[in-house]
C-alpha cells in the first residue's frame, strides 16, 4: 500500500469538494479553483477527478458555472473508496488483497508469518480508510481550525 500523488491530490480534492456539503450546499466547484486552492496541477486534477467520476464518486456540470461535486453525500463517501479508485488495493502484499488477491512464492502461504502480519496491516489500514467518510474529515478539519482560530 503506498499513497501516491494521484491518490493524495485525489483526496485533497474530495475533502474540499465535501466542505460546502457540511454547509448543507451542494455547490459546483471549477477544477481550477480546487487546483489555486491545494496547489495541484489542473492538467492532472482533471485526470484524477475523471477517474473518480467513471467511478461513480462525482458528478460534473458542463458550461458556465459548471465544475464538479459529489455524487453521494459526504457521509457516503469513504476515504477507502476514493483511495481504491486511484491508488488500488490497500494491501501492502498481494496475497493478503481482498480485492486483487495473487498467491505468494512462500511454501505455506497459510501460515506464512510475514503473510499473518501484512494480514493485520492490510486490516488495519483498510479499518480506518473505510470506516472515515469525508463527512468525518471536514468535521475534524473545522474542529481543528476552530480550536485554531483559523477560517
Amino acid at each position: 500500500m503506498r499513497l501516491s500523488k494521484r491518490g493524495e491530490y485525489g483526496l485533497r480534492a474530495m475533502i474540499v469538494l465535501a466542505e460546502p456539503v457540511e454547509q448543507n450546499a451542494m455547490p459546483v466547484v471549477q477544477i481550477k479553483e480546487i487546483a489555486q486552492r491545494e496547489q495541484i496541477s489542473a492538467k492532472f486534477l482533471e485526470q484524477i477527478l475523471l477517474a473518480l467520476k467513471n467511478a461513480g464518486l462525482l458528478h460534473s456540470k458542463m458550461g458556465v458555472g459548471g465544475g464538479y461535486y459529489l455524487a453521494r453525500s459526504s457521509s457516503e463517501i469513504t476515504l477507502g473508496q476514493i483511495f481504491r479508485v486511484l491508488d488500488g488495493p490497500v494491501a501492502p502484499i498481494k496475497c493478503v488483497s481482498q480485492m486483487s488477491y495473487e498467491p505468494c512464492g512462500c511454501p505455506d502461504e497459510q501460515t506464512c508469518g510475514l503473510r499473518l502480519v501484512m494480514g493485520d496491516v492490510r486490516n488495519a489500514i483498510a479499518g480506518i480508510l473505510d470506516n472515515t467518510s469525508l463527512a468525518d474529515v471536514t468535521k475534524r478539519q473545522s474542529a481543528v481550525r476552530k480550536k485554531l482560530g483559523i477560517k
